[in-house]
């Protein structure tokens, strides 16, 4: 009975999406942490009278055939990438996204990671860091020496020393955007790296064409809808119960063959 394989495929498709759904419940709190899909596809069909077969020697066209789905795989876990809340931190290095862009991290080994976090502080020598302590590109350093930091719309970092009326420029914060920024390869600790999914960055001020915004001060909080995640996992469970059921009802009528006599 093929209902069984085709009730299992169900089962385990729903279990990957109440994954999927938990990783979205789970960081809820996590800074511009953005949620994910499921995409489901139907896998191959068994055909028991092919579409468009001819079905007698006068040439009739069978019309619709028979075909048989062998049940639904995983097809993709998309990236939403949707501008999440701001939420007021007052603290001078937290800065958020407003519209399209990915600030610009420089790796250990190296390379170059992207995030919407902006939960930046100050190393011991005054460089602008992550929690980690990846620097931030370009790479602007802050003297030990100034009272105040301010951080514009445009990305031009501002520090005023003792004694000065004016301020000095200290550096300019660049964003990078991508083609297909869903193509991105999440790593972990709210960074993302380059894929040939992606397409190649394209670096710019914020505040110009194709660039959003940064407002210092502000965090950009998760993209994920509570009511809306709890409704898919009702969704999930249900389905999943349904297969479970499909199966059940399988071996109730294989076992009713083995009873005959």
């Amino acid at each position: 009975m093929r209902s069984l394989n085709i009730a299992a495929t169900g089962m385990l498709a729903q279990q990957q999406n109440v994954e999927v759904i938990s990783n979205n419940i789970a960081n809820m709190n996590t800074t511009a942490y953005m949620r994910r899909r499921t995409e489901f596809h139907d896998l191959i069909y068994q055909n028991l009278r092919r579409v468009g077969s001819t079905a007698s020697d006068a040439g009739t066209i069978v019309p619709s055939g028979v075909q048989l789905g062998l049940g639904v795989k995983l097809a993709a876990v998309y990236r939403i990438h949707e501008q999440g809340n701001l939420t007021s931190t007052d603290n001078t290095f937290d800065m958020a996204i407003q519209g399209k862009g990915l600030f610009q991290i420089q790796m250990p080994d190296g390379t170059t990671a992207y995030s919407r976090d902006g939960s930046f502080q100050l190393s011991p020598t005054g460089q602008i860091v992550t929690h980690d302590g990846n620097p931030l590109v370009p790479n602007i350093s802050i003297s030990t020496t100034a009272i105040d930091v301010t951080i514009n719309s445009t990305g031009e970092v501002l520090v005023k020393e003792q004694g000065s009326v004016t301020p000095t420029s200290a550096g300019q914060i660049t964003l990078a955007t991508f083609p297909n920024d869903a193509g991105l390869e999440a790593v972990g600790d709210n960074l993302y790296l380059e894929t040939p999914a992606s397409g190649s960055p394209a670096t710019g001020t914020a505040g110009a064409s194709g660039y959003g915004t940064l407002l210092q001060g502000f965090l950009e909080t998760a993209n994920v809808n509570a009511v809306s995640e709890v409704s898919e996992l009702i969704s999930a469970q249900r389905a999943y119960e349904m297969n479970s059921k499909v199966i059940q009802t399988s071996d109730q009528m294989m076992g009713t063959l083995n009873q005959l006599r």
